[in-house]
This record gives C-alpha cells, sequence and structure tokens, in this order.
C-alpha cells in the first residue's frame, strides 16, 4: 500500500488492522495511575534526558476517549537548568495526535513562554488521530503557532526517535535544531523512492545531526541544550575548561578543535553543505558559534550558503558570538548553480551576516575572494572586528583571474601559458593581495599568527561583550528563504 498521508497512514493502522495501540477503557484512579505509569520508550527516553533520571511529569491522568492522551510532559533540570520536555508515546494509538494530547503539549509551551524555559519535543508518532478530524487539525495549528511564535526566545529541540509524519514532521522542523536517530523516518509527504530517511534528513539538512538510537539521539541534544542560553535574554552559559591539545591545523575540523576548548565542539549539518563547517563550541568556557569555510577545498555551493545563514541567525538569537574562519576562493559558479538560482542563496547568507547584532569575528586563514570575503569577513556590516594570517590572500578576484585582466600582455608568447599564468598570478598575490596589503587598506584590523588565534579571539569577545547596535524599526526583515 502507498502512503498518501499521515491521516490516512493512521487510519489504516488502526482502523483497518488493528494497529499497536493501548486502547483498553480507564475508568478509575487505580488504572489511571497504572496506564501512567507503565514503563514505555517514551518514558526511558525522559530519564535519557533529565539529570539523574528525574522529572516532574503533568497531566499524567489526562485522557483522549478511554486511553491516555499518547504523550508524556514534564519539567526538569539538564545539567542543573530547568527545562520543558514532551515525548510522544507510540504505545497510545501509535501516538497519534489527539486533541487532548496537543493541549498537554501547548501547556509545556505556554510554560515556557511565561518562564523562559527550553522545550525539548521527542517525536514518535504516525500523524493525527483521524477520529478527531477537524479538531486534530485545529491542534495543530495551534501548536505551529506555539513553536513559531517561540521561535528565537527560548532554545528548541526536536528528537525524532520513531515516526515523525505529517503536520508533526513541521512541527519538529520549527525547532532550533533537529536530531534524528538512525532508524527514524522524518516526513510530511511520505515518497517510496526515500529508502533511509535520516540519512536523506541529514544530506538536505532537515537534520543537524543523525545518531545510532533514540537514546543517542537524546543525549545529542542534551549536549547541544548545554551549549545554549535559557533564553534570548539569558547570558551564553560558562563552563569550566581546559585548554586545546592540537595545534592549529589547516582545514575547518582542525582549525577548530584547535583553537576551541578541549572537547567542546560539537558539529552540526556536517552532511549538508560539505564545503562549510558548522560547530557549536566553548572558548574560554563561554558558549561560541564556529563557521569554517574549508572543510573541502571546494567552492561555497547553494547549500552551504543556507547552511551558514540558518546557523549565524540562530546563533544571533540567542546572542551567541559567531567566529568565522575564511578561507575560499568564494562562491561555486556554473550552469548547475545558476539554474538553480543560488545568487538567492548567496544574499541569504550575506543578509545574515549583516543583520546579526551579536558579536561576529573573523579570521581569514587562507583565500578571501571578492564576495566571499566581503559576506563573510568584510568591515562593517558583517565582521566587528577582522584579523588575517601572515598567508592569507584577500583579493577583489583571484589572482589568476586578476592577471587575466590586469596583465593580459605579459603572457604573450609564453611557451608554457600556465606556467607563465601561475608565476604571474604568485606574485600578484604577494604584491597586491597580501595580508599586510589588506591591512593597510583596512580590510583587516590586525595580522595574527597561528598561535595568536586563540588568544585573540578570547579577547576580542571580552573587550566587545558590552556590544550594543539598535536597527531602524520594522517588523522584520525580508530575508530571502
Amino acid at each position: 500500500m502507498i502512503k498518501s498521508s499521515s491521516f490516512a497512514l493512521y487510519y489504516h493502522k488502526n482502523y483497518l488492522n488493528g494497529g499497536n495501540c493501548r486502547s483498553d477503557s480507564i475508568s478509575t484512579l487505580a488504572e489511571l495511575k497504572a496506564a501512567s505509569q507503565t514503563p514505555t520508550a517514551a518514558r526511558n527516553r525522559l530519564t535519557y534526558l533529565f539529570d539523574e533520571g528525574k522529572f516532574t511529569e503533568l497531566d499524567a491522568y489526562a485522557a483522549a476517549g478511554d486511553s491516555l492522551a499518547g504523550v508524556i510532559t514534564a519539567f526538569g533540570y539538564v545539567e542543573g537548568n530547568p527545562v520543558y520536555a514532551f515525548s510522544q508515546d507510540v504505545t497510545v494509538k501509535d501516538g497519534a495526535l489527539t486533541e487532548a494530547q496537543a493541549k498537554k503539549i501547548a501547556k509545556v509551551y505556554d510554560l515556557a513562554a511565561k518562564t523562559g524555559v527550553p522545550v525539548v519535543g521527542i517525536f514518535d508518532s504516525y500523524g493525527a488521530d483521524v477520529s478527531d478530524g477537524s479538531k486534530a487539525l485545529n491542534a495543530y495549528g495551534e501548536l505551529l503557532m506555539w513553536t513559531s511564535n517561540l521561535s528565537g526566545v527560548v532554545p528548541q529541540i526536536a528528537v525524532v526517535a520513531g515516526t515523525c509524519a505529517g503536520c508533526a514532521a513541521m512541527l519538529a522542523e520549527s525547532a532550533d535544531f533537529t536530531v534524528i536517530a538512525k532508524d527514524a523516518e522524518l516526513y510530511v509527504a511520505p515518497n517510496a523512492n526515500i529508502k533511509n530517511s535520516a540519512e536523506n534528513a541529514a544530506e538536505n539538512g532537515t537534520a543537524a545531526v543523525v545518531c545510532e538510537d533514540d537514546k543517542a539521539a537524546v543525549e545529542a541534544a542534551k549536549n547541544i541544550l548545554t551549549k545554549l542560553p535559557q533564553n534570548n535574554l539569558s547570558p551564553v552559559p560558562m563552563y569550566e575548561f581546559a585548554d586545546p591539545t592540537e595545534a592549529v591545523g589547516d582545514d575547518a575540523d582542525g582549525i577548530a578543535k584547535a583553537v576551541c576548548d578541549g572537547d567542546s565542539v560539537t558539529e552540526l549539518n556536517a552532511e549538508y553543505g560539505k564545503a562549510s563547517y558548522t560547530a557549536l563550541a566553548t572558548l574560554g568556557g563561554a558558549t561560541v558559534g564556529v563557521v569554517a569555510t574549508n572543510k573541502t577545498g571546494d567552492k561555497l555551493t547553494s547549500a552551504d550558503c543556507s547552511k551558514i545563514a540558518r546557523f549565524v541567525r540562530t546563533c544571533d538569537a540567542y546572542a551567541i558570538p559567531v567566529v568565522t574562519f575564511v578561507d575560499t576562493e568564494g562562491f561555486k559558479a556554473d550552469d548547475e548553480t545558476e539554474a538553480y538560482g543560488a545568487v538567492k542563496d548567496m544574499a541569504k547568507l550575506c543578509h545574515a551576516y549583516a543583520e546579526a547584532t551579536t558579536i561576529k569575528l573573523a579570521v581569514v586563514t587562507g583565500k578571501a575572494y571578492g564576495p566571499a570575503f566581503i559576506a563573510l569577513a568584510g568591515k562593517g556590516s558583517n565582521a566587528d572586528l577582522s584579523f588575517a594570517l601572515d598567508t592569507a590572500v584577500i583579493s577583489a578576484l583571484a589572482p589568476v583571474t586578476a592577471v587575466e585582466f590586469l596583465q593580459h600582455d605579459e603572457l604573450k608568447g609564453a611557451a608554457d601559458l600556465t606556467a607563465a599564468r601561475n608565476t604571474l598570478a604568485d606574485k600578484f598575490a604577494k604584491e597586491n593581495a597580501s595580508a599586510a596589503v589588506a591591512a593597510k587598506n583596512g580590510c583587516v584590523d590586525g595580522i595574527i599568527a597561528k598561535n595568536e588565534i586563540r588568544q585573540t579571539l578570547m579577547d576580542s569577545i571580552e573587550v566587545m561583550a558590552g556590544k550594543r547596535i539598535s536597527r531602524l524599526p520594522k517588523k522584520h526583515s525580508n530575508i530571502q528563504l
């Protein structure tokens, strides 16, 4: 049978085949207590999340007809900080969303809004309860409103532990970060040709992290959550830290781990936009967002631009400083890129940096040409402070391209045109596009050595801690999406 919607899937499973649901009639208090305390995966997942596995359950006896509501809602502590959570129970009507379940989840969002406390949602449901009909539709609408209103106010982490179908998928993807278990599924309208939903979710940027199982997924969400502030008005968390033990390398991961505190780097969206690198880490004990453009030697693609833009906007929402390591020849330019309309995503990247009011620091560690330098490390709108290694090459054009424009006559008659062009390009890079020239022209604030990056960034964040910016009054910016 071809799956056509979450409603149809749930109907097929439960009304035609009997389904996997706990639907015995519950009426007495003893029966309610017994049903609510039955060990389930949903309850276990909350123990993985909260300190010492302890939490306070909310509305434990709320029912939908003859069954419990199909979701466990609770609050507890994660690394000593309060957190609200809900965990859908697939043993009750396959976790199908009913009006009663939606009310329980909405209460969590309401409490989070009142108290400024993060929310973790653990999804495991085949969709809405068809027997609830229009009530279920209204319930989903209310939950989508809640998660949208709370976006950028309190951190929201979604854990896809099983099936997350239909409107629930949109709800999960509205979170700041989505973590998915390897065998889980995430879709609005299922496609029979997609055989590995979790892998697909990682490759298209839907999931920030893919984990081996539900326990690992909850623990990954917990790790992300500990690096985020409680809300948009709280300072970033501070931790005791260890100095890095690695020397600064040339690739994104090597640079991040050598500059940030030891064992603090958590890469996100690793399988999406593979030329770029985004991670949460700590620097001097305080959370920072790390962006790097040289995970591979490739130019930045549309996916890279979307990935970085989304990450920068998330960091900005919670006033997390953004540190950008720039080493790229720029944006990819080919027929496929142009046909896709990648300029829209490039504009989105520029907009995200320019609009962000959080602390923005940039270090040019290698090549930074034209629009890429302007978007990622340019002074004024995109970086509060920019630094460059003494080996950096900063140019309006790639040196080879500049030579073709400016020194084409010198290439005439060359026995080996490629060698002659490369020789002139190297000379141009040293004489016209060096870090010294960039500093002289005010493009960067200073030239530093590799072993000075960490201390320079820590000092810069400290001195920028009081940063205040006022923007023109408006409802919201009209960023390209």
